[in-house]
């Protein structure tokens, strides 16, 4: 298997994904959980490796490439993408195996699969942003799977307007990270070392990327979305809220982090958003008493916390991210699932109603045990390790160091009583008996995932040099493009990090014995109103579909005059600047003598136009229109274009005597318009006229390039073996145009044909 060959067998799994539906109805997802198993099991054969690289040819003429590239960091996230993928497979045959899109669900979840997987091994700069965009847009049919309910594609339509468009935003950036470094692929860029960060478009190139990661990892202010995606079913929660797609914006960050990390905007900028997001998710999961709604919001909190660790930067900030972020997508992950099976066998996700399940679904709560403790960050798991980095690099730090402790230790302390809540409130106590369905155990492929990823947290922590190091000691080497010495282990012996530790597990339980206070505030409307940012988005959004409706009603106004004052306005604006910004000699001295016939002519169409202008009658104007017709052929002739006045004959004497044949059936001329107007509308006509043929002059006088009639001329006998120039350029050099123009000619006369017919059998 190679790279290239893991993305497409996981996207061959999910075309063959609606038929195995068809024939194996929900044991389907038992062979679709292949694909990523196979693909997992290719990239474990890889650990201890170095860097490897898989090119292949996209475009080269523009020096773009589809190549692929697996180093440490996309490894590490390879393997939690099809790992995690394939548990999540399994999960949804129990959670959706009985619903009747199931195979449409299995086809979206293996194409988001692929996408992701393809994002981190992505080397292409314009393939990693093609894979980003289809994780957007893949998500989206995911988190809308309920489509049915107008609140569901509401909220797939908020996370694809901000995923998608900051994706437009990383295209941009990745755009001019191409042209500054004169590199288009990922390696590239990081070859290039100080470059971007002394480039002059560093701090556009950096906005434009950090819009792209912070809409993608739910990063304040565009932290709404995460939690609304909710609104898709859970195994979609599990996997793309989890452990996958709000990772890409971390995944991008930690990848440029080389070539863009290290400066004072960089770190202000990243350790903001991701302190106000840690803060802002680990308080406001306190208020709800529905467990997804609880587990987004922790979600939220830990991007923030990742994100922050990579905008400070150190050693010990970048090893803590490693470490926080492998632990979070196993917790995370089995907790999502827990609530999900909790969900699917008691038919009620609300914290109040549910307690003492323990009896009867012993394996989902232990599942919900080993995941809880673990995001707790209590010992012997792997999230005590990622909490005692997060301390260490605090600890490690002089003055800011101090408000990282002060954030870590609010955020860790809010987010132990909400992985409580969620993992070990439903399973202890006494039964309330108020859940709409007995509770009973979830099916094996429903507790069998997260079961196994809570043992996988305890196994890391327990053995870390084993199972932790040989993923993140190569990831935290590629963010830090140097050797990092990192030996995670769970005991480092008395120090301030282990007493923080210790204070965060006291102020943990306090809260989560406090729990139901914040839940009766919320509930009884007691807490202040805040600005929010949702209600922020959805004022946007109604005042960009005001402003399309306003738009819509003047330029689609259904006058037609309306429409040509729009195009000729916009025409004219274009032609004045670029007449302002090309320079050229005088035009008087341009155009030089102008033969006496040739000003006789167009004095002649003028006063035609004028004619047509000024008549009432019918046979007049067409006379007049005649006039200026054959006047234009006469021009194609003095300036040496003997065809096109040929066509140009032929097609206005046929046009008129088509006119004249239906003179009779053609409504009297009259006037429509005021004066006012008529004299408008010459002015803006003259003026586009003007306009167009000065550029025309002026464009002419730029001489930029050698003249293509020249090379046409040169190429007329030696490659298509014509003498006559206009011809060759119809036949051949321009063919596919002309038998475009053929195909028009075609249906105009067959318009005219069949119209001639129906007046024939009119009049018999």
């Amino acid at each position: 298997m190679t790279l290239i060959s893991s993305v497409l067998l996981i996207w061959l799994a999910a075309a063959l994904a609606p038929a195995l539906r068809r024939w194996l109805g929900a044991a389907s997802g038992w062979v679709l959980a292949l694909a990523p198993l196979a693909a997992f099991g290719y990239f474990l054969t890889t650990i201890g490796g170095g860097i490897e690289r898989q090119p292949l040819e996209w475009m080269p003429q523009l020096g773009v490439s589809a190549d692929m590239r697996l180093d440490g960091l996309s490894r590490m996230m390879a393997l939690l993408v099809s790992g995690i993928g394939c548990l999540i497979v399994l999960y949804a045959s129990g959670y959706l195996g009985k619903d009747g899109a199931y195979g449409r669900f299995n086809c979206m979840l293996l194409l988001f699969m692929g996408s992701m997987l393809g994002l981190v091994l992505a080397d292409g700069l314009i393939l990693l942003f093609v894979f980003w965009e289809l994780t957007s847009i893949t998500s989206y049919l995911l988190i809308g799977y309920y489509h049915e309910d107008a609140v569901a594609r509401k909220k797939a339509l908020q996370a694809l307007i901000v995923t998608g468009g900051g994706g437009l935003a990383l295209l941009a950036g990745l755009v001019m990270t191409g042209f500054a470094t004169g590199e288009w692929t990922l390696s590239g860029v990081l070859a290039s070392g100080d470059l971007l960060r002394g480039h002059p478009w560093y701090g556009a190139i950096l906005t434009l990327v950090l819009l792209g990661a912070f809409t993608k990892s739910a990063q304040f202010p565009f932290h709404f979305w995460l939690p609304n995606a909710m609104a898709g079913p859970t195994p979609v929660s599990a996997y793309l809220h989890s452990a996958t797609m709000v990772k890409a914006g971390v995944f991008l960050l930690a990848a440029l982090s080389p070539v863009l990390g290290g400066t004072t905007a960089w770190m202000v900028a990243l350790c903001a958003a991701g302190g106000v997001t840690f803060l802002l998710g680990a308080g406001r999961g306190l208020l709800h008493t529905d467990l997804k709604p609880v587990l987004a919001f922790t979600t939220l909190g830990s991007l923030g916390l990742l994100v922050m660790l990579l905008g400070i930067g150190t050693p010990l900030a970048v090893k803590a991210a490693v470490m926080f972020l492998l632990g979070h997508a196993l917790y995370k992950a089995a907790l999502f699932m827990v609530v999900g099976s909790i969900d699917h066998e008691t038919g009620t996700r609300e914290a109040e109603r549910l307690r003492g399940l323990r009896r009867a679904m012993p394996l989902t709560a232990a599942a919900g045990g080993l995941a809880a403790l673990s995001s707790a960050g209590l010992p012997p798991f792997i999230g005590f390790i990622g909490k005692e980095y997060v301390f260490k690099t605090g600890d490690a730090l002089a003055l800011w160091g101090v408000v990282l402790l002060v954030v870590a230790f609010l955020g860790n302390a809010a987010m132990m009583a909400l992985s409580l809540n969620a993992g070990v409130h439903p399973f202890f106590g006494k039964a309330t008996g108020k859940t709409p369905k007995p509770p009973h155990e979830a099916p094996f492929s429903m507790w069998s995932g997260p079961l196994l990823l809570g043992v996988l947290g305890l196994m890391f922590g327990l053995l870390p040099g084993w199972f932790a190091a040989p993923l993140s000691v190569p990831a935290a080497g590629d963010i830090l493009a140097a050797p990092v010495d990192l030996k995670p282990k769970l005991w480092h012996g008395f120090n301030l990090p282990l007493l923080l530790s210790a204070v965060t597990v006291v102020a943990g339980l306090s809260l989560y014995r406090a729990r139901r206070k914040p839940w009766r505030l919320a509930a009884d409307g007691r807490l202040p109103r805040l600005p929010s940012a949702d209600a922020a988005y959805d004022a946007w959004l109604a005042g960009v579909l005001r402003f399309a409706g306003w738009q819509t009603r003047v330029l689609q106004s259904g006058h037609l005059r309306n429409y040509v004052l729009v195009i000729f306005g916009t025409v004219a604006v274009l032609v004045s600047w670029k007449l302002a910004v090309f320079p050229a000699r005088d035009l008087a001295d341009a155009i030089g003598p102008v033969p006496v016939y040739f000003v006789a002519l167009l004095l002649i169409m003028v006063v035609s136009t004028c004619m047509v202008l000024a008549t009432n009658s019918k046979a007049t104007a067409l006379v007049g229109f005649g006039i200026v017709g054959f006047g234009i052929s006469l021009l194609f002739t003095f300036f040496g274009a003997p065809d096109l006045a040929i066509t140009q004959i032929v097609v206005e004497t046929l046009t008129i005597v088509l006119l004249f044949l239906i003179l009779g059936r053609i409504p009297e001329m009259k006037r429509v318009s005021s004066r006012r107007t008529m004299l408008f509308d010459g002015a803006v006509a003259l003026l586009v006229g003007g306009l167009t043929t000065a550029l025309v002059i002026k464009a002419d006088l730029l001489n930029a390039a050698r003249s293509i009639s020249e090379q046409f001329r040169e190429w007329s006998y030696p490659l298509a073996k014509g003498r006559n120039v206009v011809n060759v350029i119809l036949v051949d050099f321009r063919a596919l145009d002309t038998y475009a123009e053929v195909i028009v000619l075609v249906i105009a006369a067959l318009g005219v044909g069949i119209l001639m017919g129906k007046q024939r059998r009119a009049d018999s």
